[in-house]
Order: structure tokens, then sequence, then C-alpha cells
């Protein structure tokens, strides 16, 4: 289902979705790169459970497209292939010393990005009336703004 000219809300908002999915798709192969990056058992922890989290938020949407009978499917997300190929980046130029910090600040520059993609979601599903997949919307929000929290506060024990 590609479509070139996003004509109406429903068509913004599936566009959206699609691009949703992609996202949490490339977030869970980001995720596995992170942690093998990562220095600390600690950090290499943080970045499983994220990654189980993120398996959970691809049923979210599942269960979202299936709510708005819509067909599920992708579309491309340029912002976290992006947001992956700088993480790369930093990694390959950083000391083994500073690999956590680096692994760290680019998870939370992908959650940042997570946060703002399903708050506009949140924020059209709503405007349809949609509360069955709004819940689900939120349930996914509320895990990207925990994660974003915690990957503060251990970045923040690392730079001290």
């Amino acid at each position: 289902m590609s479509q070139t000219t996003l004509e109406s809300p429903a068509d913004l908002l599936r566009f959206q979705l699609r691009v949703a999915m992609t996202m949490e798709e490339d977030s869970l192969a980001a995720l596995g790169e992170l942690e093998q990056a990562a220095s600390s058992a600690d950090v290499k922890k943080m970045f499983r459970h994220h990654a189980d989290e993120t398996k959970e938020q691809i049923e979210n949407l599942r269960k979202v497209f299936q709510v708005l009978e819509l067909p599920e499917s992708t579309a491309a997300s340029p912002s976290t292939k992006g947001i992956a190929k700088q993480a790369e980046s930093l990694i390959q130029r950083s000391a083994p010393a500073l690999r956590d910090q680096v692994t760290l600040s680019a998870a939370l520059g992908n959650e940042h990005y997570e946060i703002s993609a399903y708050q506009s979601l949140i924020l059209a599903t709503r405007a349809q009336g949609a509360v069955d997949a709004v819940t689900l919307l939120t349930a996914n929000l509320d895990q990207e703004t925990h994660t974003s929290e915690e990957l503060q506060q251990k970045l923040q024990e690392l730079v001290g």
C-alpha cells in the first residue's frame, strides 16, 4: 500500500503508523549493535531489557493496525537509519573506555525520536476516536519515556 500523496488525516496516520513499525524494527536491530558495543555488563543488560520492550511495542503496533482495520505494513524511516549510522560512526571513533557513554547517548537520542513519534500518533488516533489504539500507543509511549529516563540516569552516573 504505497501512497505518494497524503491527502487526509487518515492517510497521514496510516503513513506515520507504517513508519513507526519500521522505527521499532530499526531500533530492535540497533539495540543488538549497541549491546555488542557496550563495555559494561550493566549497560549491556539495559539494552537487552529494552530489546524485550521493543518486541512488545512491535506487538502493540500490530494490534493498532488491527484496531484501525489497516493492513500491517512498513514505510521507510530515514530518521532511525540516520540515528543508527551516527551511533555506528561514534562507536567506531570512540576509545573502549567511552563505549558505554557513547552507546547510552546514541540510545537516548533514538528514544527522544520515538517519544515524539508516539506523541504524534496518539494525537492523530485520539482525533479519530480510536480509543483502543490510543491505549496501545500510550503504553508504548510510557515505555519509551521510562527508558529515556533510565538511560539519562545511567549516562549521568557515567559522566559524573
